[in-house]
């Protein structure tokens, strides 16, 4: 098996990582995540990421895309399916894309590890994409190992972000506290 696994974070490749070495399986790392805003998060998690995979041996490859024009076009006008209609399937899409033409037969990704994300509607967008690109989309739910993963990434010194990624779930993360302090 030559897996590609899709990477939103190095917190969250922590125990995919450890848990797919286990099982004798090499990740390559592919991080492609056009829906992260602002800049300075995106690169503090893209520049983390590097660090990480650089000090465990993990080969990783970077695909720059910001993104944030396409990113709004494509989900304001539905906001609150944003996840499942634009951020799942464009990042895995294009890993899927990359996998293909470089010879990889299998593809998973990191977001399978947070109990926030939506992990049914995740892991079909990912079979039906592996399948449309001819490959196997390899399923696990890391999500047993989130707190795990977590607690070694703060161990370690990794940049632990406060938010899932876009600009939309950062006002979701702070909503409680934005709602207080404008009343």
């Amino acid at each position: 098996m030559k897996l590609l696994m899709h990477t939103c974070c190095a917190p969250c490749s922590v125990y995919c990582i450890d848990s797919l070495r286990k099982e004798g399986i090499e990740p390559t790392v592919y991080w492609y995540n056009p829906n992260i805003h602002p800049y300075m998060e995106y690169k503090a998690r893209r520049d983390c990421l590097k660090e990480y995979t650089s000090s465990i041996n993990v080969n990783a490859i970077f695909e720059e895309d910001y993104g944030l024009d396409e990113f709004c076009r494509n989900v304001i006008c539905d906001l609150q399916n944003r996840c499942v209609n634009y951020c799942y399937k464009v990042r895995m899409e294009q890993t899927a894309k990359y996998a293909k033409e470089n010879g990889y037969d299998t593809i998973t990704t990191t977001l399978l590890v947070s109990p926030y994300q939506k992990h049914d509607e995740l892991a079909k967008i990912c079979e039906e994409i592996a399948e449309k690109y001819g490959l196997t989309f390899l399923y696990r739910d890391f999500r047993v190992g989130f707190r795990e993963g977590q607690a070694k990434a703060r161990e370690i010194g990794l940049y632990m972000q406060k938010y899932c990624g876009c600009v939309f779930s950062e006002e979701e993360r702070y909503s409680k506290q934005i709602k207080e302090e404008t009343e």
